[in-house]
């Protein structure tokens, strides 16, 4: 079973974790299959303390892996934009079509055009 946990970093008296995908049979601080994010819980401003990347999230739960209690509850709470960044990549633009070469031949046979009727 795959699941969706805190990682723990940092030192003494002060935590920092990373969001991590990993076997649920690992040991907390153990290898894992993937970092999707961080929490840290001694940042003052609440919009700083968690960042976490929702696209490799969804494809993480959409394979199965489970989350644990407390990263169930940073998800909800980044969902409902409470507090914490997204990283997500930049929406796609869509692509620019070239103008239509019919546009650029009509142009030089209406001046033509002009030029004939004023002789």
């Amino acid at each position: 079973m795959v699941r969706i946990r805190l990682k723990r970093m940092g030192r003494t008296h002060r935590p920092f974790y990373r969001i991590s995908v990993m076997d649920a049979h690992m040991k907390r601080d153990g290898k894992t299959i993937e970092d999707i994010g961080h929490y840290d819980p001694m940042v003052q401003d609440k919009s700083q303390r968690v960042e976490l990347d929702l696209e490799r999230l969804d494809y993480w739960l959409g394979v199965g892996a489970q989350p644990t209690e407390k990263v169930a509850v940073l998800i909800r709470k980044l969902k409902k934009n409470d507090w914490g960044t997204v990283k997500a990549p930049p929406a796609p633009q869509a692509p620019k079509q070239p103008e239509p070469a019919a546009a650029a031949v009509e142009a030089p046979a209406e001046a033509e055009e002009a030029a004939s009727s004023e002789e």
